[in-house]
């Protein structure tokens, strides 16, 4: 058994999802139209360049949860599922997930992107495991109210290394164990996990990952024909 890592935004989406939740809610009318649009463009633009306050963000971000009840935020994110997301899920993404299913290889999606949002997408492609920021729920209750603060180490560069050792870590593992690890990501902010594997894979990369996997002699691979 290998171990396949996947990032999800720009990797397995051809879009962000944490960026296209931040329009979604705008539409919705329950975020500032103004305000909340420009800080979440300004996020955005900061985590192309590396140089994102994970921490502000999460909290910038997962405030407006806070205000809604579960039930609420479920049936938008149904909403956002099938107006935004699923339309995005192409059939090359899944089939390279499903190819290393059939493998028989330890999978899971590895993203910095809320486990709010990102669950029902981990979902859709049939990834069990997801790693995710997480998000406080009030007494820690699973189906508890959010309270719009982020909870444990954000999975979000170096922190994911962190995270995806933990969750070995709990079923008795470490990266070192496999023969084989992938790991798939579009973004030079994932290099610190890219340059743990045995087989970093740089998928529909930014311009930065393309040319250091292009100096690192890594596999390039190029899903989607165009980035968001």
């Amino acid at each position: 058994m290998n171990l396949a890592l996947f990032d999800l935004d720009h990797t397995l989406l051809p879009t962000d999802s944490d960026h296209e939740w931040g329009r979604f809610m705008v539409k919705l009318g329950i975020v500032d139209p103004t305000e909340f649009a420009r800080q979440n463009d300004a996020f955005y633009a900061d985590y192309k360049a590396g140089v994102l306050d994970i921490n502000a963000y999460l909290h910038a971000m997962l405030a407006p949860l806070s205000k809604y009840s579960r039930e609420q935020l479920a049936d938008w994110h149904a909403q956002f599922m099938h107006e935004i997301i699923n339309p995005r899920i192409v059939p090359v993404a899944v089939t390279l997930v499903r190819e290393h299913q059939d493998n028989g290889d330890l999978c899971c999606l590895v993203t910095a992107t809320n486990a709010f949002i990102t669950a029902p997408i981990a979902e859709a492609f049939g990834i069990e495991t997801l790693i995710a920021c997480e998000v406080e729920t009030v007494d820690d209750h699973p189906h508890g109210a959010f309270t719009g603060r982020p909870r444990g180490t954000p999975s979000y560069r170096e922190g994911k290394i962190v995270r995806v050792e933990e969750w070995l870590a709990s079923l008795g593992k470490t990266i070192g164990d496999f023969k084989r690890s992938y790991f798939y990501s579009d973004s030079h902010n994932d290099i610190p996990l890219l340059e743990r594997v045995t087989d970093p894979v740089a998928t529909n990369p930014d311009d930065t990952l393309r040319a250091h996997a292009q100096a690192k002699g890594w596999r390039i691979l190029n899903l989607f024909d165009t980035r968001d």
